[in-house]
């Protein structure tokens, strides 16, 4: 909520922060000009998702444009929950990575295997498609492409 973001803030102007080191917080769309505007200089706003295409009938969801619009640079996607609970595929966070790297955004894109793929020995092969998933929608862009 707004009155979370505020003490946020606050504890971030007062904390001792390396200025080498890249700072990034995710809030939920409804906050998101909010906490642009809110946040002390070197420290930035991300979307924690967005959709595919840039406009059309697609009730509730958010373009990168829309993002941008707003002043915010970056973008999560492919986080477990959008995952596990959203049945979001491989191949739809692929389209949503390449829509926002094509809009300009900077992508925050995670990987990672569920519990079951971990006890189930697999963790590698998941990690390893979902990379190679993203491979053509990144081209030449990694510079704008963090792994989590």
């Amino acid at each position: 909520n707004r009155q979370k973001i505020e003490e946020i803030v606050q504890e971030l102007k007062a904390a001792p922060l390396d200025p080498s080191v890249q700072v990034i917080l995710a809030v939920p769309s409804l906050y998101l000009a909010l906490a642009a505007s809110s946040f002390p200089p070197g420290i930035e706003a991300a979307a924690q998702n967005c959709y595919k295409v840039a406009k059309g009938a697609f009730t509730g969801e958010i373009s990168p444009a829309m993002i941008k619009d707003v002043g915010v640079r970056w973008v999560i996607l492919g986080h477990s929950e959008r995952r596990t609970i959203f049945g979001e595929t491989d191949e739809i966070i692929t389209a949503k990575v390449a829509h926002s790297l094509d809009t300009g955004l900077k992508v925050i894109a995670c990987i990672g295997e569920t519990l079951q793929e971990r006890e189930a020995g697999i963790t590698e092969e998941v990690v390893f498609r979902q990379c190679r998933a993203l491979v053509p929608a990144v081209g030449d862009k990694w510079a704008d492409v963090v792994l989590a």
